[in-house]
């Protein structure tokens, strides 16, 4: 890391300095967006052209790509009153904006916004987006006028050109990109991620590498000041947290047109996240059977590093289930990961990833207190818990009618054919698939497996094994271990747990086949978790597995918290035993390691083989985290020395002291696995 990019890191990330220059944004009323006269397309062009005027240009020390946040706050298109009316007629999924999306970000950096303009139909829907751009192309201008009066000929140079015009060079594709992006943020979307950056910057990191232009560090050095913008304001999108703001980056994986992805720019964006050390870019590698070792050497460096990713994503796994789904083969060659791990298509999907979560834990829970004391054996059981889990499936996607998304026209730009069709993005695209977690999985299975043996095989009365879960095992110390400690449990590569995992996913699978949702597309079913882990289980009694009420569950396709496993080749055996490629909405093993177990390079190349063995094996997510749990306790109760301490919550990265308690609790509560 030069000293220009560690004075960049000290004042924006440490210090915080340049929040100094943020100013209260004008409030709402009296905003010609809330013009109840106007269509909601309409008013959302007005309001971005209303925040990018506010906006002022502010060019610091050191810096050579601009855009910073001046004015935070976003005041909402619609009044109070009528957000409520709208509310009352329609399915809202979360805030109501476009979100987890991916954008077409190559086709306009390589073009330019200028000539967008040709593509915009005539009429209100396309004035709306000329707004938007024009709003976009004003903003970089008065940035530029800011670069030459404090003298910054290098930075107006290249504003000149972007975003206006398509990008020649590395720096300028960087500085495009990052206007770009502001933008979205700006027009109210969240969670916009980055995509395969790799792909479709390369070929501008490969032509300035080739002539001599930058040499390589310099080239890792705009990549580094790149991922340091990235965190200059990420605290204005926190999503459920802080950190949890989607933006995520995909690398390698199977080129579009098939070979490897995997390129000098992916080895560089590794390497500037290792030595960068900041939450953002939350790094996704896409991995296959042929990856070799020293990829994954590279993948486990970073993980060393305690930022909880790469995430890993197999290509072999991923690419085949998304074709079973309905998506085009060339299309699912070119998947990337959305904020956490749901998998979608750069400017094409508009898939809702996360719009349900299916309780696998409280399902199976239901279904033992309801036919325990009479089943003759698990078959019976499990037919009743396929059928419970028929019916919740059909539940949640018949819950979801009338929809209704906040317009976004200047995202729009980014998606086939939105514009030319004036169709805004809001009302779905190529894909309109919609995704469903499941949760609690882990203790699903484990309970299944601590009936079949305590019940059936060792002859517990079904009378008093319900007595003690309804009396939270209150007097009953005994049987609690017995069925938390020494029956089968799910992580522990024993088939007679394991069963159950492939047969509650395979249920889970079937329940969703052949539905559709109001836009045409399919729902799919996955096995993570986002926040439902904490939610799920805060409504949920003592389960059969041994574990008391309201204890929480697992986050993502992980095992039950505190289970003593015999270790992390064990783990990713029953793991990977399920039909993955039949859950494909996405959904990590989650594995975390003693911050010991990558101590040197033996233990480096251990963890790489490991992760490879979880690829050939079938596995379709992976996600590494390294912990202490001493240094976790002393974070908790003196988090004024520990500001920069960077931990994995589920699907995204946060600094561990910004979160809310009972996140730090989970996270203290995961098993450390050791090599």
């Amino acid at each position: 890391m030069t000293p220009r990019i560690e004075a960049l890191k000290q004042y924006f990330v440490l210090d915080k300095a340049h929040h100094a220059v943020r100013v209260p944004a004008p409030g709402a009323e009296g905003a010609p967006y809330r013009d109840a006269a106007l269509p909601a397309h309409r008013r959302s062009a007005l309001r971005l052209k209303a925040a990018l005027e506010a906006e002022t240009p502010v060019i610091f020390p050191e810096e050579r790509i601009v855009a910073t946040r001046t004015r935070p706050a976003l005041p909402g298109i619609f009044t109070e009153e009528e957000w409520r009316g709208i509310e009352s007629r329609h399915f809202i999924h979360e805030r109501g904006y476009v979100s987890n999306l991916s954008p077409d970000y190559e086709r306009i950096l390589q073009e330019g916004l200028i000539a967008q303009r040709a593509r915009l139909q005539n009429g209100e829907y396309g004035d709306s987006v000329r707004m938007t751009i024009d709003a976009v192309l004003d903003f970089a201008r008065r940035y530029r006028e800011e670069a030459l009066r404090q003298g910054q000929t290098d930075i107006a140079a290249r504003l000149e050109r972007v975003p206006a015009y398509g990008a020649r060079t590395f720096p300028e594709a960087l500085q495009s990109l990052r206007i770009l992006h502001y933008a979205m943020w700006c027009e109210g979307e969240y969670h916009n991620t980055l995509g395969r950056f790799d792909q479709y910057m390369y070929p501008y990191f490969q032509r300035d590498r080739e002539s001599g232009a930058l040499a390589p560090e310099e080239a890792l050095e705009w990549l580094e000041e790149f991922f340091l913008s990235l965190n200059r304001d990420s605290d204005l999108y926190p999503g459920m947290q802080q950190g949890d703001n989607g933006q995520s980056m995909v690398l390698g994986g199977t080129a579009r047109g098939g070979g490897e992805g995997f390129n000098p720019l992916s080895e560089a964006c590794l390497a500037a996240s290792r030595e960068l050390g900041v939450i953002d870019p939350k790094i996704n590698l896409r991995v296959n059977r042929d990856t070799p070792l020293s990829t994954y050497l590279l993948g486990t460096r970073l993980t060393r590093r305690g930022l909880g990713f790469p995430q890993y994503e197999n290509d072999d796994v991923v690419i085949p289930g998304l074709i079973g789904l309905g998506y085009a083969p060339e299309d699912a060659q070119n998947y990337v990961v959305a904020a956490c791990w749901e998998f979608i298509i750069p400017g094409k999907g508009a898939d809702i990833p996360n719009i349900g979560a299916l309780p696998f834990a409280s399902i199976v829970n239901r279904v033992l207190r309801e036919t325990l004391p009479s089943a003759s054996g698990m078959e019976e059981i499990l037919a009743a818990v396929r059928a419970e889990i028929f019916a919740e499936a059909r539940r949640m996607a018949s819950a979801i009618r009338d929809i209704y998304m906040i317009p976004a026209p200047y995202l729009s730009l980014f998606f086939e054919n939105c514009v030319e069709r004036s169709r805004d993005i809001s009302l779905g695209c190529v894909y309109n698939n919609f995704g469903f977690h499941g949760t609690g999985l882990a203790t699903a299975v484990d309970s299944l497996a601590a009936v079949e043996q305590a019940v059936f095989a060792e002859g517990l009365s079904p009378q008093e094994l319900l007595r003690a879960m309804d009396a939270d095992f209150a007097g009953a110390d005994a049987l609690r271990y017995h069925l938390a400690n020494e029956c089968p449990k799910f992580g522990d590569d024993d088939g007679r747990a394991d069963r159950f995992a492939s047969i509650l996913l395979a249920d889970f699978a079937d329940a969703l086949r052949g539905l559709t949702n109001e836009r045409g597309g399919c729902f799919r079913p996955g096995t993570g978790s986002a926040m439902y882990y904490i939610s799920h289980a805060e409504a949920l009694g003592a389960t059969a597995d041994g574990r008391r009420a309201e204890t929480p569950l697992p986050a993502n396709y992980a095992p039950s918290l505190g289970v003593k496993l015999r270790g992390p080749v064990s783990l990713i055996r029953s793991f990977t035993k399920p039909d993955l490629a039949r859950v494909i909405n996405g959904g990590p093993l989650t594995i975390e390691f003693s911050d010991t177990a990558m101590k040197d390079e033996d233990s480096l190349m251990k963890v790489a083989a490991l992760v490879r063995e979880f690829i050939l094996r079938g596995g379709h997510q992976l996600q590494l985290n390294t912990l202490n749990r001493a240094l976790l306790l002393d974070a908790q109760a003196h988090p004024e020395n520990h500001k920069n301490l960077i931990v994995r919550v589920w699907g995204w990265s946060g600094y561990f002291v910004e979160l809310d308690k009972c996140y730090q609790d989970h996270i203290l509560r995961r098993g450390e696995l050791t090599l």
